[in-house]
């Protein structure tokens, strides 16, 4: 009998809910079977089996949340394997350096997904007791000696208050630490050196105590009709990413207001184009274009920072991540490449990115290397919000609402226009004012008037 463990399908991945299973007890399968979707942080996923035979036991219900290692279905018949023989106890078990087995009945080590795990076969050493604890040895002495002349008793010394050790620090990171209220004394170190990462990890296990103090405190008595909703998959991810990128980057944020009758024009006629026939075409495709192109002349806002080498990356190519509201909660995939598209080929990459995500079916890889983020807003109704980075990013674009308003144009008279509201936030330890503000301006300026692209 075989017990397939709900492995990790995703770098740093702990658990997952079981969705829907896609057999049941009885069905015979083949390898590579798919037999459950699961949701984890990130995504919905299909896990095919490592085993051939008949579906003996499905040992997870669905909806139930569980961890990295838990068996979660017994496979068994065909395909199965077949057991290793027992060993024979009438011959000694002998080591690989010719003597017998010390400890014959040593468990098993557990294969894991990496390596084998720690060992549980080997011999657990005594803790060397240092010299200056250790009692003092007898020694042969004449007693005699001893007796006709006995030292004085010792006088107690005056308690002394012994001050700790300054813990060793550079001075950006005392700094961090005082910003984010941590006494370093109450870091510990292999090497006595306290680092930025230090510093991080010691705030985020802090900050688990007193959530947990939060989540045992004694609740009201729900009024009648209250409904919970348990926080897990894609909404818990999310939760837990904007925490940590709300407290971690310092966010900045501009908003413009601009007139883009040009781009709404513009919008109408490539929905009329045979080349953009069966394509969804929206303010949203124009936005993204605009952004790629303005990345150009602006990379700074491509970039991120890296806390462990404390240097700004700014990246090659643009994964353009684009938010999408799903039943499921708010999503970020990205589209790998976005500035080296055609408008055509954006549009497609949007309209497909779209769609999978609505369907749940957005795979892991597809959440991760995004390097500038854009969400309309605007679909909502929304005129304009602060945006906030997902977390490895840089810069986040929020477009708004575009209505008709009025509007003064350059020979001053009001007439009816189409306009919205553009909101930037952007990281400032890699980005300062004048590159976000250059930014902006460059991606207003396309969207008013979208001829300006061929200047890019």
């Amino acid at each position: 009998m075989n017990e397939f463990k709900l492995p990790d399908v995703g770098e740093g991945l702990t658990e997952a809910e079981i969705v829907r299973w896609c057999v049941a007890v009885g069905d015979t399968i083949d390898i590579n079977d798919i037999v459950v979707e699961i949701e984890t942080a990130k995504s919905i996923v299909e896990l095919p089996s490592p085993y051939a035979g008949e579906v003996h036991a499905l040992m997870v219900a669905e909806g139930d949340t569980v961890h990295v290692g838990t068996p979660i279905i017994s496979i068994g018949g065909p395909g199965a394997g077949t057991p290793e023989p027992e060993p024979d106890e009438s011959v000694p078990q002998v080591d690989p350096v010719g003597g017998p087995d010390p400890s014959p009945q040593a468990p098993e080590r557990q294969a894991m997904l990496v390596g084998y795990g720690p060992r549980t076969d080997v011999p657990v050493r005594r803790r060397r007791v240092p010299a200056a604890a250790a009692p003092a040895r007898v020694s042969s002495v004449d007693t005699e000696k001893v007796t006709q002349k006995a030292p004085p008793p010792p006088v107690a010394p005056a308690p002394q208050v012994q001050k700790a050790p300054r813990p060793l620090a550079k001075p950006p990171v005392r700094k961090l630490a005082k910003d984010l209220g941590i006494d370093l004394a109450e870091i510990r170190t292999a090497n006595g050196v306290i680092t930025r990462a230090d510093v991080h990890a010691h705030a985020d296990s802090a900050l688990a105590p007193r959530l947990a103090q939060v989540a045992d405190a004694p609740r009201q008595t729900p009024s009648e009709g209250d409904e919970r909703i348990p926080i897990k998959g894609v909404r818990k991810w999310t939760a837990e990413a904007m925490v940590r990128s709300a407290f971690t980057a310092p966010h900045v944020t501009e908003w413009v207001t601009l007139d883009v009758s040009r781009t709404v024009e513009l919008v109408a006629t490539l929905r009329a184009s045979r080349s953009f026939e069966g394509l969804k075409i929206s303010p949203t495709l124009i936005a993204a274009k605009a952004i790629c192109l303005a990345l150009r002349t602006t990379p700074q806002l491509n970039a991120r920072w890296d806390e462990d080498a404390q240097e700004i990356v700014i990246k090659k190519s643009v994964n353009l991540g684009i938010a999408a509201a799903t039943d499921r909660g708010l999503v970020v995939p990205n589209i790998v490449g976005a500035d080296s598209m055609s408008l055509v080929e954006l549009a497609k990459a949007l309209g497909e990115l779209t769609a999978t995500a609505r369907a749940g079916r957005t795979q892991p890889a597809q959440m991760t290397g995004g390097t500038f983020s854009l969400t309309n807003i605007g679909v909502f109704g929304v005129d304009a919000g602060t945006p906030i980075l997902n977390p490895g990013e840089s810069g986040i674009l929020a477009l708004g609402a575009i209505e008709r308003r009025p509007w003064v144009d350059e020979n001053d008279q009001i007439v009816p226009r189409w306009v919205t509201t553009l909101a930037l936030s952007f990281d400032h330890r890699v980005v300062d004012g004048e590159q976000g503000s250059r930014f902006l301006a460059d991606v207003a300026g396309i969207l008013r008037d979208p001829a300006m692209a061929l200047t890019h």
